[in-house]
């Protein structure tokens, strides 16, 4: 199996060929077996709620024929959003690893830090900052390519 994160970015390099914010995800179990992994499709979908780890997270609980995923980490390539935090609490995936922290949109360590909040029943353990620059770098080559 390749690294995790690895398959993320190959999922984040996929979804800017097609047009969207390059985020990639991979849903692995604690052994290191891959379950699902995608990259954005909110404007193939035409779906806003269509981000990477959604869709990853989606395939899992399908995939396992359960709601949640108490033995399963996600990898992600930028800091997942306050929609994508408040589905990994409710999945209750064990860990969140991330590479680039976004403090536009984040929603772990900025912005709403949803798992924090009284009303989160579940905050995973999270790691983030694994291999920023390089997400930081397809993110900007993406938007200023965009910007033309």
């Amino acid at each position: 199996m390749s690294d995790p994160m690895q398959r993320a970015f190959e999922q984040a390099e996929a979804a800017a060929r097609r047009g969207e914010v390059p985020v990639g995800a991979v849903v692995v179990t604690a052994e290191g077996q891959v379950l699902a992994e995608a990259g954005n499709q909110t404007e193939e979908l035409t779906d806003p709620t269509a981000h990477a780890e959604m869709l990853a997270i989606r395939a899992a609980t399908r995939l396992r024929n359960s709601p949640r995923l108490p033995d399963c980490d996600l990898y992600v390539t930028l800091e997942p959003c306050a929609m994508c935090a408040a589905a990994i609490s409710f999945a209750r995936l064990r860990r969140v690893i991330f590479a680039a922290y976004d403090p536009k949109g984040g929603g772990i360590e900025h912005g709403p830090r949803f798992f924090a909040q009284p009303t989160c029943h579940h905050a995973p353990e999270v790691i983030g900052g694994i291999e920023e620059s390089r997400a930081g770098d397809l993110l900007k080559r993406f938007f200023a390519a965009r910007r033309g």
